[in-house]
């Protein structure tokens, strides 16, 4: 199914002028009529007359979080703000807010790259979305919401909390497809099944978008095989403008709306261009967007560009599941290890359950890592021995997996804290 089946199956030469087109008037705009980005560009030694073709790109400096932070609220905004009609705020750990304005041009952007997504999952008039990101400052909430009205869905705007309610509404109202975290997804199958509610038989629910966090193909399976839906991995930041972008039913990556936004993939050491095929570090061009552009915007999560033809017909390029953060890597004792290698680990052992938090601390120079775990109800035992045997069994995979040794504890069921946002199953209190 195709939204715009234009510009979705445009042949990708003739998608390459386009994004040229856009790169071009953009760049040109940019350096004529904003003070950050005219200094940026004369500081880099390159102006508009050195973009030539898509692949001139290169030449233009780098994005960085903290340019963001650093001209707080609105100096880097492009229109007035009598031409901005909506704020969005993202949440930080550390420093400013990234504050990101729209005009109603780029509302109707991102409505539309919605639309190309969620009509390729499927998604129609006959279905019923429940939309249960959070909604007000953040983008996920009303970027969904908008996202299926536009392609005719009843949108059930339930935001996150109140889960008994939110199962009832489900079975009441005949919820096709939900929008939401993937650990939020998951603490809603603990209540169903607490509940007594069985969602692969008690419920219409058929499709799941879910984001906003990194998941692993282990935690995908585990939903799909339980629930019986289909789950699609949706992708975007508050940065670049919200959720955008899924993979289709053949669910061999995301789909990136060409016109809409340039990808690239660095080393995040070197900063050097990868080929497709390699991970790296996503960068990304926003061509569209009016209010707030982003050029060359360092977003920190770990992918890959797909360039073979998907067999959807979509021309696009794609990006690989996001396997974490270049900023979310933790160096323990000298070794890289990413979030998302743990879960992986975890998944493949049948008596874990779906929760886990990961605790890092410092003891004079020596790091060490603690991952509590949690154990399936069918699984958990008073005998000790059985539970040493398991835990022995769980820090080897982990070893084996990770090169390191970690410490595990089990946990019983339920003991772990539950999130009806971003999970945030990483405690560092190193002090550096």
């Amino acid at each position: 199914m195709f939204w715009n089946p234009k510009i979705e199956c445009m042949p990708v030469e003739d998608l390459k002028k386009l994004q040229y087109d856009e790169l071009k008037s953009l760049v040109t705009k940019l350096y004529e009529s904003n003070q950050f980005y005219h200094d940026r560009m004369e500081a880099h030694g390159v102006k508009p007359k050195d973009i030539t073709c898509i692949e001139d790109i290169s030449k233009l400096p780098f994005m960085y979080k903290q340019d963001l932070r650093d001209n707080y609220p609105t100096k880097m905004f492009t229109v007035p703000n009598n031409q901005v009609v909506r704020y969005h705020v993202s949440s930080g750990t550390t420093g400013k807010p990234t504050l990101v304005g729209y005009t109603r041009g780029d509302l109707d952007y991102w409505t539309e790259a919605l639309a190309r997504s969620l009509t390729s999952a499927g998604l129609g008039t006959d279905d019923v979305l429940q939309v249960c990101y959070g909604y007000g400052l953040f983008t996920g909430g009303l970027g969904l919401h908008y996202g299926g009205e536009k392609v005719g869905a009843t949108v059930l705007p339930s935001s996150t909390g109140n889960s008994e309610r939110q199962i009832e509404l489900m079975m009441d109202l005949g919820v096709t497809a939900i929008a939401c975290t993937p650990s939020y997804f998951i603490h809603l199958m603990d209540v169903a099944k607490k509940m007594g509610v069985s969602l692969k038989n008690d419920t219409k629910l058929r499709i799941a978008f879910l984001g906003a966090e990194p998941w692993s193909e282990s935690m995908k399976k585990k939903i799909e095989d339980e629930t019986g839906i289909e789950t699609f991995d949706i992708y975007g930041t508050s940065e670049q403008g919200g959720p955008m972008f899924t993979d289709c039913p053949c669910h061999k990556g995301i789909h990136i709306s060409a016109d809409i936004m340039y990808i690239e993939v660095i080393d995040p050491d070197t900063e050097e261009i990868l080929p497709p095929g390699q991970k790296g570090e996503l960068v990304v061009t926003m061509l569209k967007k009016e209010a707030f552009p982003l050029v060359r915007y360092r977003i920190k999560d770990m992918t890959e560009i797909i360039t073979e033809p998907c067999e959807c017909g979509r021309t696009s390029p794609r990006i690989a599941r996001i396997t974490g953060r270049s900023d979310d890597m933790l160096i323990i004792r000298g070794i890289n290890v990413f979030p998302s290698q743990i879960e992986y680990t975890l998944m493949q052992i049948p008596e874990v359950g779906d929760q886990y938090m990961i605790y890092v601390t410092r003891d004079g120079a020596l790091d060490n890592m603690v991952i509590q775990v949690e154990i399936k109800a069918e699984a958990f035992s008073d005998n000790m021995e059985d539970m040493l045997k398991l835990r022995a069994h769980i820090e080897s995979a982990l070893k084996k997996y990770l090169n390191i040794a970690v410490k595990v504890e089990l946990k019983a069921p339920g003991e772990l804290p539950r999130f009806e946002g971003k999970a945030k199953r990483v405690i560092d209190n190193r002090v550096i």
